[in-house]
């Protein structure tokens, strides 16, 4: 009766009991009101299907529909991310596990024979002996302190982060895929720009080359012609180990050999959407990076509390059951039986600083781990800006170069026009194409950086994702 006393005394001071440590708040990063650049670039027709969901969806292009749904099949990086998720998942479900009893059963034999000089008479032979045991173990800490409380917290908050990990290493890549995919696309735009140039070239030398014969030209006007043709054949060459090198990285991406993909040429023909910016206050619930590092923070927090309880006595509350015999007739006979039941309280006296040292090191992971949040936090609110600006300042340079590119392209026809009535020297009439194929390529590369600022925006604001889809902590377990 005394030990259901002392028992039911512990229970209630395990319901009692307190939880040491700070319990856990937010830090508060620097958020601005509104993006520097939102009132500049202001979308004509805001669509706001981009940047959620299936935002590559947006740029209408089926062959990057068909590779970025691959990705969550094939991607060893994801998978990887996966399995990490799950790892930490299990963690999770092993400090959950600290609340309840641990049980062990047994079987054993033991055969002795007692020393003779250590008998009731010495120097008497004594007997050897045989015990057949089978006992029934069970123990349970109880958690008075609230320490598998922060454990159960902090492998929560863990497993939390591990799955924001998971949905920004989804979201890299399916960034990093689109941007591979849009720059080689922007390659085979420029190969056929300069194929068509290197046609038109020929065509040039043709000419220079039958007035020549005719005696109308010199001889350097040919030497000027094939120079120019010879150079254009070289830069379009040149551009084969580009789209080699995206093709290869698209290969890796998808989880597949190199050597056994290829893409189709086909000249890039996406525009960039219009993106609306959303509120800067969403951008912490909107980016993955964010969310994963703000649990870390609850988890550095909830350690704080394990490594506090650490200070306070140990309650645990042990009983066993079983049969124990010398004869085997006898194993599990009445009289056979044993039990023992009871509670135990310790306290570390002295551990030469080691709770001290373990206190340090939590304070100090919480204090790099906010601090690591509020540099995700500033990160992430630069990329926009600085994607923001891209966009504003392509849009515009880009009106620019298609205004020079025809501007190029008339100074290039009078030259021809020029040339082909003996007006102007060859001379001019090859700076004039080199000038209008350097703005057609300027302008090519401007439509690539903006589709890809406008991918690399994307991925600033989340792509689509929410802290919202996290795991909920309370029913996080490991299938």
């Amino acid at each position: 009766m005394k030990s259901i006393r002392i028992v039911s005394a512990l229970a209630l001071g395990v319901l009692s009991g307190c939880t040491v440590g700070p319990d856990y708040v937010r830090p508060k990063p620097e958020v601005p009101a509104a993006y520097k650049e939102g009132f500049a670039w202001q979308p004509a027709q805001p669509r706001d299907h981009l940047g959620r969901g299936e935002w590559w969806a947006a740029f209408a292009d089926p062959q990057l529909d068909q590779l970025l749904a691959q990705v969550n099949v094939s991607n060893q990086t994801l998978v990887a991310a996966e399995a990490q998720f799950r790892q930490a998942v299990a963690l999770a479900d092993s400090a959950r596990a600290a609340w309840y009893p641990t049980a062990t059963a047994g079987l054993s034999e033991t055969r002795s024979r007692p020393s003779g000089t250590t008998g009731p008479v010495v120097g008497v032979a004594t007997t050897k002996r045989t015990i057949w045991s089978m006992p029934l173990n069970a123990s349970w800490e109880a958690d008075l302190w609230g320490k598998v409380r922060r454990s159960v917290e902090a492998g929560e908050a863990a497993a939390q982060a591990s799955a924001a990990d998971l949905e920004n290493a989804r979201l890299s890549i399916r960034s990093q895929l689109a941007q591979n995919y849009f720059q080689l696309r922007a390659v085979d735009a420029q190969k056929q720009l300069l194929a068509d140039t290197v046609a038109a070239y020929a065509k040039s030398l043709e000419l220079t080359n039958n007035r020549y014969k005719v005696g109308v030209v010199a001889r350097v006007d040919v030497a000027q012609a094939e120079a120019q043709l010879k150079s254009t054949q070289a830069q379009l060459l040149d551009l084969g180990v580009q789209r080699a090198q995206l093709e290869h990285a698209i290969a890796v991406l998808l989880g597949r050999p190199a050597g056994n993909f290829s893409l189709a040429a086909a000249p890039l023909r996406a525009t960039p959407p219009p993106v609306p910016a959303g509120l800067p206050a969403d951008l912490l619930e909107r980016r993955p990076d964010i969310a994963a590092a703000e649990r870390r923070v609850a988890a550095a927090n909830a350690q704080i509390g394990v490594a506090k309880a650490a200070w306070f006595p140990t309650a645990t509350l042990s009983a066993s059951y079983g049969f124990q015999t010398a004869t085997a007739a006898q194993w599990f006979t009445l009289p056979s039986r044993f039990w023992s039941i009871g509670p135990a309280l310790a306290e570390t006296l002295f551990d030469g600083g080691r709770r001290q040292a373990a206190s340090d090191q939590a304070l100090a992971a919480y204090d790099a781990s906010v601090a690591n949040y509020r540099q995700a936090v500033l990160t992430g609110f630069q990329e926009v800006e600085d994607n923001l600006a891209a966009l504003r300042i392509l849009e515009e340079e880009s009106q620019v170069q298609a205004e020079a590119v025809k501007a190029a392209q008339q100074s290039l026809e009078y030259s021809l026009n020029q040339y082909k009535a003996g007006i102007v020297t060859y001379l001019q009439v090859v700076t004039a194409q080199a000038t209008a194929l350097s703005t057609q390529r300027t302008a090519a590369d401007l439509l690539a950086r903006r589709v890809t600022a406008t991918v690399l925006l994307v991925k600033a604001l989340g792509g689509g994702w929410d802290a919202a889809s996290l795991p909920d902590a309370g029913k996080l377990t490991n299938r």
